[in-house]
């Protein structure tokens, strides 16, 4: 491996370590979502996945 790769791979550790505790709070602190919030999340995605099935069989 070179220096900038491994130089890299080293930024990307101390950005993890760096927004982590950000992101523990932010979870911590989230809304929870209702099963109307769950269902208007799933019913798009679904249909999007539908989609791509529909897509690809035909090819």
């Amino acid at each position: 491996m070179d220096w900038l790769k491994i130089t890299i791979a080293a930024a990307l550790v101390a950005m993890f370590f760096y927004l982590l505790p950000s992101a523990k709070r932010m979870v911590k602190n989230a809304p929870k979502g209702s099963s109307k919030d769950w269902m208007s999340f799933i019913v798009p995605l679904a249909l999007v996945a539908l989609v791509v099935i529909v897509l690809v069989s035909m090819v």
